[in-house]
């Protein structure tokens, strides 16, 4: 024995699993009830598996807040795994997400909405109440303006520069309208609990505007969170609600899975973008700018390890460095991730741990916390070793990430 645990020895350590049918939102449910009977379900959501689409997440959300019971069907992406046959028997154009109501099939996010809301009621105000509709204008303005800075390469300090200040006047927009807002929200719903929620006003801002607060500050080193104090006020309210931490990504996930999606990504070398960036991918994570909430570590860290084990042979069959030096080298890390101890592996190998670390993908594997844990001791039994080759994360696709490899485990 070099103290290393067993799996035997890791098994020990699991949490108690997710009531995932009628508990707080998680990725892996296929079926959710919110304590009605499974004969109450008329809506089936189609969404993507990985939990990268933010179209997808708009729906998922506004389902989850107005405690609709749906079943889920997840679908690949194109950037990461061919259609499945049957999605696209059904919906011709592959389109995510959809909707399935009583034989009747929609698509286009806000197609959906309008549709679920004239079914079950609003979630704040109705999707086209007339004082939504600048609201929406300035969600669209944002998006542009974010895409023309992030995804356009600038050859000059001027025209980047430029770039910038269009996304900065915009957000500035934003943000002076949640500077008038009370509850911090901009169009609040009140739940079955009288707790003050977000509204669909909101649920249309929130996936681009996670996905903004996580690239930019990798991409360009601006920091969203620390310039705009009510948007930053905004997310940690989002982010003080079990239904949208269900579906939050993390900076690491946002970071990588966007390229493919946005048709590329261009970093602005600086001070800050280096030392943020470095910090993304090496799994340190960037604290409270990702997640605003105070967490318990320990049942975050034994949640890492439930889902590692699960899928533990899949993990060693799919990376592509000896096997061997693999499992031993994951098991030194997680390991360090239960019990705070640094042990060498016999046969360390950095470039497996750099594979898998490189991989976690949130809310899709676990929540961020869990991910950041888990990514931190494998960086930690990763640096021991002398092997620095760098891990190239494919930009044009995600075919790497092909649920394939992991289709009977899916959850």
């Amino acid at each position: 024995m070099n103290g290393i645990l067993t799996w035997t020895d890791l098994n020990k350590f699991e949490v108690e699993d997710l009531d995932r049918v009628n508990g707080i939102n998680n990725s892996y449910s296929n079926l959710r009830l919110f304590g009605h009977t499974e004969n109450d379900v008329i809506v089936t959501l189609y969404r993507d598996r990985h939990s990268w689409c933010p179209y997808c997440q708009k729906i998922w959300l506004w389902l989850e807040y107005k405690r609709i019971p749906y079943r889920v069907k997840k679908i690949n992406m194109f950037c990461y795994g061919q259609k499945e046959s049957w999605f696209l028997d059904k919906v011709r154009s592959g389109k995510l997400p959809a909707i399935e109501f009583k034989g009747q099939v929609i698509t286009e996010s806000d197609d959906i909405i309008a549709f679920l809301e004239n079914e079950f009621g609003a979630l704040g105000s109705f999707i086209t109440s007339s004082h939504l509709i600048k609201i929406r204008e300035l969600e669209r303005e944002i998006f542009r303006s974010w895409c023309n800075w992030l995804c356009r390469e600038s050859f000059n300090f001027i025209d980047n520069s430029l770039r910038k200040k269009r996304f900065r006047e915009s957000i500035s927009k934003f943000d002076e309208i949640l500077s008038r807002s009370k509850s911090g929200f901009i169009d609040p719903s009140v739940s079955n609990t009288s707790d003050i929620e977000p509204g669909v006003g909101d649920i249309i801002f929130i996936p681009y505007m996670e996905r903004m607060n996580a690239s930019l500050i990798y991409y360009k080193g601006f920091n969203l969170r620390s310039n705009y104090r009510n948007v930053d006020n905004w997310l940690t309210l989002f982010e003080g609600t079990s239904a949208y931490r269900g579906t939050q990504g993390d900076f690491h996930t946002h970071s990588h899975d966007l390229p493919p999606q946005m048709g590329g990504c261009y970093k602005e070398s600086n001070t800050k973008q280096i030392s943020y960036s470095q910090s993304i991918d090496s799994g340190e994570g960037l604290g409270n700018f990702e997640l605003n909430k105070k967490c318990d570590s320990n049942y975050y860290i034994r949640f890492a390890l439930k889902r590692v084990l699960k899928h533990k042979d899949n993990l060693i069959k799919v990376n592509p460095c000896d096997k061997e030096c693999f499992e031993e080298s994951l098991r030194s890390a997680l390991t360090h991730m239960i019990t705070g101890e640094v042990i060498m592996p016999e046969k360390l190998s950095g470039k497996s741990l750099r594979y898998l670390k490189n991989r976690i993908s949130v809310p899709r594997d676990m929540p961020i916390i869990s991910a950041r844990l888990l990514r931190q001791s494998l960086n930690k039994i990763e640096i021991l070793s002398n092997n620095n080759e760098k891990d190239k994360i494919p930009i044009s696709h995600r075919y790497d990430q092909d649920p394939r490899n992991f289709i009977s485990n899916l959850l």
